[in-house]
């Protein structure tokens, strides 16, 4: 039973960052490689507006979120938007750069040692026993609901959301889309700022859990081959694909050797790569411009 709960969590951090590497490759075709140190970032943010607001822990969870909203925002509009035209390689090796600076400049800022923005916010991380023995933290727990809210708020806002729907029109054919009056700098803009918002959830519930240190940005780059074995232009597919990366993870790390877990993530996206580049649940289409 522990094993199994051991899986969930797991999946769920996975799938949690993992969208956001979909709602950016679905809506403008690029690989944000960039995702999982604007996600440390969203867990550094919370850290500073916890000693900010001190005595009201749930306004410095809502600024954080707002500001991680808002640094989506300007990365598209003060950095990718001058890609917007350019080779998909160019855009790519720039989110790379990004990924560097910011790691750099948290690494000044906060310093790589570990904190704790949960003692600074007041909040207590009790471990919930559950049927047949299981233990998972209340973080834990809340992070597995917060993903499956997501997930369900993600799927409504694309399919009826009018701006959900312009995202969708957007990423299947932007040309036609820009010819019925859709802002696609404003569709993308908002994209980025989705994909950052998500993914800072993830790094503030993964902090408060766990605390904080500047090697979170690897648990990022492992979710980057959940999106890949989905299929880099679903949402169900990430939400699979961290099914199974996380499973993977977990099983090899208790039946083979826990040295593994850095490494079976990427022995599966290359089994995949292998035997279908597009993904589970992607598309040959997507291939070609991958």
């Amino acid at each position: 039973m522990q094993l199994a709960v051991n899986i969930v969590v797991l999946s769920a951090i996975y799938a949690l960052i993992a969208c956001g590497y979909v709602l950016i490759y679905r809506v403008s075709r690029v690989l944000n490689l960039a995702h999982g140190e604007l996600m440390m970032l969203g867990a550094y943010l919370l850290l500073t507006t916890a000693s900010l607001f001190g005595g009201n822990p749930w306004t410095a969870i809502g600024a954080a979120l707002l500001l991680s909203l808002v640094v989506g925002i300007l990365v598209y509009v003060l950095l990718m938007r001058k890609m917007t035209g350019e080779m998909v390689l160019a855009a790519v090796l720039t989110t790379v750069a990004l990924g560097i600076l910011l790691r750099g400049v948290m690494v000044l800022i906060w310093s790589a040692q570990q904190q704790y923005p949960g003692q600074a916010l007041g909040f207590s991380n009790p471990a919930l026993v559950l049927p047949g023995g299981a233990r998972i933290s209340l973080m834990a727990a809340l992070l597995v609901g917060v993903t499956a809210a997501t997930y369900l708020g993600l799927f409504i806002f694309l399919r009826f959301g009018r701006w959900g729907v312009r995202m969708r029109a957007a990423g299947q054919n932007p040309l036609l889309a820009a010819q019925r009056g859709i802002n696609l700098h404003g569709i993308y803009a908002l994209a980025w700022g989705l994909s950052t918002f998500t993914g800072s959830i993830a790094g503030m519930l993964m902090a408060l859990d766990s605390g904080l240190t500047s090697s979170m940005v690897i648990v990022g780059l492992k979710a980057f081959p959940a999106a890949l074995v989905g299929g880099l232009d679903s949402l169900v597919g990430a939400l699979i694909g961290a099914a199974i990366i996380g499973a993977s993870e977990v099983l090899s790390i208790q039946y083979i050797d826990p040295l593994l877990s850095d490494v079976i993530p990427f022995l599966v996206l290359i089994v995949m790569l292998v035997l279908r580049p597009w993904g589970l649940f992607g598309t040959r289409e997507e291939l070609d411009r991958v």
